[in-house]
C-alpha cells in the first residue's frame, strides 16, 4: 500500500511539473518539462538521499561502538529492519531526519546539537520516530518533494523573472500576467503537497516511536526541548523544500504568520497531547 502511495505522489509531482512546463511554453514546454520529470523522477529515486546528506554535510558514524550508532543498532533490531546508515550532522540546532529509498538503503541523521541536549531516553525517542518512517517508506516521499519542491521552486522564481520583462509580449501560452499568476500560485501548490504528506506521517511516526521504544516519555520530553531550542536559532543551509523531512521544523522560530498555512508539522503541543493519550497502554 505504501508502495502504491509513492507512486501515486510520483505522479502527482510530475504532473504539476508538466503543468509549470506548459505554462512556461505551450506544447513544446509541457514536452520538455516531462522529459525533466522523468529524470528527476529516477534521480530523486536513487541520488536524492546522498543530495540532501550532502547538503547538510552529513559524516557518516562507522565506528559501531558511537553511542548513537548503538542506539540506531538496537531499535533497528528491534523493529525488524536492516540497520540504516547513521550520520552526524555538525550543527549546533538539534534536529534528526531520516532519508533513503527502501529499507535496505536507509539513513538515519542527528545534528550535534541534538547529541548534545537530550538524554539517552530522549535520543531513543528520536532515532525511533526516524525508523518508524523509514518502516513506512516516508524517506523515499519526504526525499522526492524536497527534490521537486526545489525544483518548482526555481522555475517559479524564472517564471516571475520572465513575466517582469516579457512586456507586452502576447504569444500563445507566454501572456505575462498569467505566468507571473502561476509563479504565485504553483510553489504555493507544491507547499500544500509537502504539507498534506507530512502532517499525518508525523503523527504516525510519534506513535511508532512510542510503541518501539514502549516509552512514550522519552519522545515527548524530546520535542519539547526540540522546540524550544529551534526558538532560539535556525540550521546553517537550512531550506523551505526539506524543512518537512525533520522531526522539528528547522523554521518553526520564524515569526511568519501567513507561512503558518501551510506549516509541514502538526503542532509540536498536539503532538505531545497524542503521545500522552498512548500512555495507558504502556503501564
Amino acid at each position: 500500500m505504501e508502495q502504491v502511495k509513492t507512486v501515486f505522489f510520483l505522479a502527482l509531482l510530475s504532473v504539476l511539473f508538466v503543468f509549470i512546463g506548459y505554462a512556461f511554453g505551450g506544447a513544446n514546454g509541457m514536452l520538455i518539462a516531462f522529459l525533466i520529470a522523468a529524470g528527476m523522477n529516477f534521480y530523486a529515486y536513487y541520488y536524492s538521499d546522498k543530495q540532501v546528506l550532502s547538503h547538510y554535510n552529513a559524516v557518516e558514524i562507522t565506528d559501531k561502538n558511537h553511542f548513537i550508532y548503538k542506539i540506531t543498532e538496537k531499535l533497528a533490531q528491534k523493529a525488524n529492519l536492516p540497520m540504516p546508515k547513521v550520520y552526524l550532522i555538525p550543527d549546533e540546532m538539534p534536529n534528526a531526519f531520516a532519508t533513503g529509498r527502501n529499507h535496505e538503503h536507509a539513513a538515519v541523521a542527528v545534528t550535534q546539537g541534538l547529541v548534545d541536549l537530550l538524554n539517552e531516553k530522549e535520543i531513543e525517542g528520536v532515532i525511533a520516530h526516524e525508523l518508524s518512517h523509514v518502516r513506512h517508506y516516508d524517506i523515499l516521499i519526504g526525499t522526492i518533494a524536497a527534490v521537486f519542491a526545489g525544483a518548482i521552486a526555481m522555475i517559479a522564481n524564472m517564471m516571475q523573472f520572465t513575466a517582469m520583462f516579457s512586456g507586452g509580449n502576447d504569444r500563445e501560452n507566454s501572456n505575462p500576467f498569467v505566468m507571473f499568476a502561476l509563479a504565485i500560485i504553483l510553489p504555493i501548490a507544491a507547499a500544500v503537497i509537502q504539507m498534506t504528506v507530512s502532517r499525518s506521517r508525523e503523527y504516525m511516526a510519534d506513535e511508532g516511536a512510542a510503541k518501539l521504544t514502549g516509552n512514550p516519555s522519552g519522545l515527548q520530553s524530546a520535542l519539547a526541548k526540540l522546540e524550544n531550542f529551534t526558538k532560539t536559532g535556525q540550521m546553517h543551509n537550512a531550506t523551505e523544500q526539506t524543512a518537512h523531512m525533520f522531526i522539528i521544523n528547522p523554521f518553526s522560530g520564524k515569526d511568519i504568520k501567513f507561512s503558518d498555512l501551510f506549516k509541514t508539522h502538526p503542532s509540536t503541543e498536539d503532538r505531545i497531547a497524542r503521545l500522552e493519550e498512548l500512555k495507558h497502554n504502556f503501564q
